[in-house]
Parts: C-alpha cells; sequence; structure tokens
C-alpha cells in the first residue's frame, strides 16, 4: 500500500479511469437489450431516460461515499462501517452473486452473437454459454496477466460496433428525419410497460460502481473517482440511448423481437450482410471480454472477504500465481448450475431472465449505498432519488426474479456463519460493536 501511495504514476489517472467505468458496463447488455425492448416501442425510450437519470443518482452517490472516505474502500465495506458486520456481509455476498449470474448473463449474450456464424450454438444456448464461461475461467487460472491481456484486447473492440451503429443512424435522420421512426402511440406511454423496459435497460448500466469499488488504485480518488464514475455512466449512457433507440424504432417491432443478434440485423438492413456479420463478430468479442473481466472479480470479491473474516477462510486461499482458486471457481460452478436450471428457455428467454435476476441481485447493493448516504448524510437529494429508483426498478423486475435475488443473498447465511465461529470470542464481539 505504501508504494501505491508514493509511485502515483501506477495508478488510473482520470481519462483510464473512465475507460475503467466504461468497460466494465459495456458488455453483452447492450448488443442484446434491442430484442427485449422491441415489444415496448416508445415505452422503451422513456425506460431509458429514467434508467440513466437513476443510475447518475446512484453514481453520485457511491462516488461521494467513496469520496468521503480517507482510505480505499469498497461499496460492501461502506455498508459494514455504518450498519454492522452482517449487513456488510449480505450486500458483499449479494454483489458476488450478481457478478457470476452477470457472467452468465453476458455469457449468453456472447453465444446469441456466436450463432449467426456458428448456428449450431443458437441450437445449444445453455452448453454454449456453459463453454463460455469455463473458457474464460481456464484464462483466468493461468493468472492476473493472462487475463489482463485478453482483457485490453477486448476492450479496444467492443465500442466498434456501437459507432457503426450510431454512425448509420445519424445519417438516415440526416436523409430522412423522423419519418423513419416508428410512430409514437396514439394511447401515450403506458407506465406498466416503461416499468418493464426500465427493469431490462438497468442491466446495461451495471458496472459503474467500477471505480468506487478499485478507488484505491486510482491517483487523486477523491477527485477523480467522482468524476469518472459519473462522466464515464453519462457517456456510455448516452451511447445506448442513441444505439438501442434507434434499433428499436427503426426496425419492425417482430423482426427485431426475433432476432438473436440485432445489431447485426440493423446493420445488415441498413449497410450491407458482409458488414453485419463483422459488426456481430465485434459484438460477440465484447460480450467474451466482458466475462473474461467479470471472472476476474468473481474470484476476487470472495478472497477480500475471506480476509475480512466475512466469508470461510477456504475461499481466502490462492494458487502459487497468486489466483483465488477455490472462490473462481466455486462463482463458475454456480453460474453453471444456474444455467442447467434455466435451460429449458430459447435464447432470448434466458437473457431476459438472467439479466433481470442479476439486475435484481445488483440493487441490493446500489440500495445499501443509498441507505449509507442518507445515514451519514451525504449527497441527501440524489441518495432518495437513487433509492425511490432502485424499489422502483426492484418492482418492475417481477416478483419472480426479486424473489429469487433475495433467497440468493439469503443463502449466503451458512457462509457467513462458518466464517464467524471460527473467530474468537472477544474478536467476534468486537466485530459487532
Amino acid at each position: 500500500m505504501q508504494n501505491e501511495t508514493k509511485e502515483p504514476g501506477r495508478k488510473l489517472g482520470f481519462f483510464m479511469t473512465v475507460a475503467l467505468v466504461m468497460g466494465n458496463m459495456i458488455g453483452s447488455g447492450v448488443f442484446l437489450l434491442p430484442q427485449g425492448l422491441a415489444p415496448y416501442g416508445w415505452n422503451a425510450i422513456a425506460g431509458w431516460g429514467i434508467t440513466i437519470a437513476g443510475a447518475l443518482c446512484l453514481a453520485h452517490v457511491l462516488a461521494k461515499l467513496t469520496a468521503n472516505h480517507d482510505g480505499a474502500i469498497g461499496p460492501a465495506e461502506l455498508v459494514e462501517r455504518s450498519f454492522g458486520p452482517l449487513a456488510g456481509f449480505l450486500i458483499g455476498f449479494a454483489f458476488w452473486v450478481s457478478v457470476w449470474t452477470g457472467c452468465v448473463t453476458i455469457a449468453v449474450g456472447a453465444v446469441s452473437y456466436l450463432a449467426s456464424f456458428l448456428p449450431i450454438l443458437g441450437e445449444h444456448p445453455s452448453l454454449a454459454a456453459l463453454g463460455v464461461i469455463w473458457a474464460m475461467t481456464g484464462i483466468n487460472l493461468l493468472g492476473v496477466r493472462s487475463a489482463g491481456s485478453f482483457q485490453v484486447v477486448t476492450t479496444i473492440l467492443k465500442i466498434i460496433p456501437l459507432l457503426v451503429v450510431a454512425v448509420i443512424i445519424a445519417m438516415i435522420f440526416s436523409r430522412q428525419g423522423t419519418a423513419t421512426l416508428a410512430p409514437f402511440p396514439s394511447e401515450g406511454l403506458s407506465l406498466p410497460s416503461v416499468n418493464a423496459a426500465a427493469a431490462l435497460t438497468l442491466w446495461a448500466m451495471v458496472g459503474f460502481e467500477a471505480a468506487c469499488a478499485a478507488s484505491h488504485k486510482i491517483d487523486n480518488p477523491q477527485v477523480n473517482v467522482p468524476r469518472a464514475t459519473f462522466l464515464g455512466a453519462l457517456l456510455a449512457g448516452i451511447l445506448y440511448l442513441i444505439v438501442c433507440s434507434g434499433i428499436t424504432l427503426m426496425l419492425p417491432a417482430e423482426k427485431v423481437a426475433a432476432s438473436n443478434a440485432p445489431f447485426s440485423l440493423f446493420v445488415s438492413t441498413f449497410w450491407s450482410p458482409g458488414a453485419a456479420s463483422f459488426i456481430g463478430l465485434f459484438a460477440a468479442i465484447s460480450a467474451i471480454g466482458a466475462v473474461n473481466g467479470w471472472t476476474l472479480v468473481q474470484g476476487e470479491l470472495p478472497l477480500e472477504m475471506a480476509r475480512r473474516r466475512m466469508m470461510p477462510a477456504w475461499f481466502g486461499k490462492t494458487a502459487a500465481n497468486g489466483v483465488p482458486i477455490n472462490g473462481l471457481l466455486s462463482a463458475t460452478v454456480l453460474g453453471s448450475l444456474l444455467i442447467f436450471a434455466n435451460s429449458a428457455q430459447s435464447m432470448g428467454g434466458l437473457f431476459t431472465f438472467m439479466a433481470l435476476l442479476t439486475t435484481s441481485v445488483t440493487l441490493w447493493l446500489y440500495l445499501a449505498c443509498a441507505a449509507v448516504a442518507l445515514k451519514r448524510r451525504i449527497a441527501i437529494p440524489f441518495a432518495i432519488a437513487g433509492l425511490v429508483f432502485g424499489v422502483w426498478s426492484l418492482w418492475g423486475a417481477g416478483w419472480e426474479a426479486g424473489g429469487l435475488s433475495i433467497l440468493l443473498m439469503l443463502a449466503g447465511f451458512p457462509f457467513y456463519w462458518w466464517a464467524r465461529r471460527s473467530l474468537p470470542k472477544s474478536e467476534a464481539s468486537a466485530s459487532t460493536s
């Protein structure tokens, strides 16, 4: 730690921190969301607006909490210091669950685009998704340098399909104006439809907490973390709004809803099938890169919790190359079981359900951080807005995904009991005071 403090050149600067936020946010969500949003039409656009505003409120809260702390601290530890070790464990465990369920969701997105090159993958999406998450686990088992090198390449490539679609949309507007858009519904917007669409769009915004979680590796975190968190979330949100809205409103809803690769469909329709193939490939690479990055996180989270005596010491064991092998493999096995449990669903159905589940689990982290801000009287208006948005989003996700998110979070109690029972009585009582 002293080394990091004395050598700021080894830390992330402002622009690299913005790249960290956007890189963690852009995975498979934006590439598959038009499929799930197509039936909502203009309601989806309203959903995007609400989601971006709510996510920015939550991003501001997380950034302020980090900036107001003297040292490096993650969101789960912030909750622990305000509401005790049990609350901190539940939120930390929920964060871990959201990471490995998120890996499954992104893997399904990768398979969806790869299926345009290998149709057999679309016939067996669950098995193909298993292949993706285990392949990325294998890369991470080789060590952090292998995972990092792979991540650099995929991060460079992932922005290409978004920019291509954005340019095509701009060219269409310059020629045809709004005539190419689906007409606004005569009955107006539907609140239930807007709510349901917002629950889906929040999946694409998940990840804006990356800078807060890595604040100890960022130079001048009191300044760079708040600015980069907000700017990264804003830029990603604007890009999402443009490309997803264009695909949703410029193509027939039934075609988008039936497509496993809506970005490729859009480029094929307004440009050429050959270019669409490349766009689909870049989208698949983007998703696979996101799986790789979050696979790294899913091993580190239980390692950090084990070192704080919040998870059993078994999760704190590392291989000779420093890889937290137990936590990494445990998360991958749990993700595999989740895929098997939903293997009967179609590609689109599997992605939509996993996106809602992952979002629901992640929302508990955001809600807890908003509660911490209210208790500490930090960014109160944004905390209230974020709290309302979080509860509204949970309702929009539905009882099935919301209820399962609670069950998954509570399933961590045995791990908590296992870790705490090994503590000396004096240390255990001190930690709860």
